[in-house]
């Protein structure tokens, strides 16, 4: 096995008022450095909890580092991933933070692909419900982007293909339909037992409404959100390879 590299990875989450966020976004973290033992990997928060980006950049280089490698903790490009990560990269700079920093793709859909770590991940969290459904709605958290709302629609369409059911997407913010209306549509269309698929990374207020929305309406089950499986962590890892700076996994 080759050692892991010397550059730190750093996992940047959107950040969330609910305690339980912050804790699972640390947990991933954890999970990645446990998938690649001696790799660094920090995690870093755009707003509510810290430390935020450059914060941990700053940290970084003041351990020595001369390079780190950051993964957007986001499954779309929308607003964030377009705007506050590339502003707090260029904030640390501006602070004279002068590491070397790659920037890889959001973990959600790249390229007109889905991430086969992703769809995995999902898979799993419906499996874990217990629950038998003939449809299945991925709820995500809203976003007015239609760039990012396509890459939505195009990984409910992989996940449906990969499960052989219907799956619509639906939104709990921004966006229609909402989680309830999918859940309603599909019934209208003869499903019988719809289940909640979360494309959500962690708890919090919008996947909390995006659940109550679909069991209003009569979904029989509600996926957790992704967290800390194996699975994230390996496309975390995967993002980071993509851009040469970490070895392969260990056996």
């Amino acid at each position: 096995m080759r050692a892991a590299s010397v550059s730190p990875v750093v996992l940047v989450a959107h950040g969330s008022s609910y305690p339980r966020a912050a804790a699972t976004t640390r947990a991933l973290a954890r999970a990645v450095a446990a998938a690649r033992p001696g790799e660094t990997v920090c995690a870093a928060f755009l707003d509510h909890e810290g430390p935020r980006p450059e914060e941990v950049l700053a940290s970084l280089r003041g351990s020595g580092f001369t390079s780190a490698t950051v993964v957007p903790l986001l499954l779309t490009s929308a607003y964030h991933g377009r705007v506050d990560i590339p502003a707090a990269l260029a904030k640390a700079r501006t602070d004279g933070v002068d590491l070397a920093v790659e920037l890889t793709d959001v973990v959600g859909p790249v390229g007109g692909v889905v991430p086969a770590p992703l769809l995995a991940g999902l898979r799993r969290r419906l499996a874990e419900t217990g629950v038998p459904f003939d449809a299945v709605v991925l709820a995500a958290a809203g976003t007015r982007d239609r760039a990012a709302l396509s890459t939505v629609d195009l990984a409910a369409r992989a996940l449906g293909g990969r499960l052989g059911l219907p799956c619509l997407p639906a939104y709990a913010s921004a966006s229609a339909p909402t989680p309830g209306e999918a859940v309603y549509a599909l019934r209208q269309g003869g499903a019988r037992s719809v289940a909640l698929a979360a494309y959500f990374l962690a708890p919090g207020r919008l996947y909390d409404a995006a659940v109550e929305s679909a069991r209003t309406a009569g979904a029989v089950a509600a996926a957790q959100p992704l967290g800390a499986m194996p699975e994230l962590a390996r496309l975390v890892l995967d993002r980071v390879d993509a851009v040469g700076r970490a070895a392969p996994l260990a056996a």
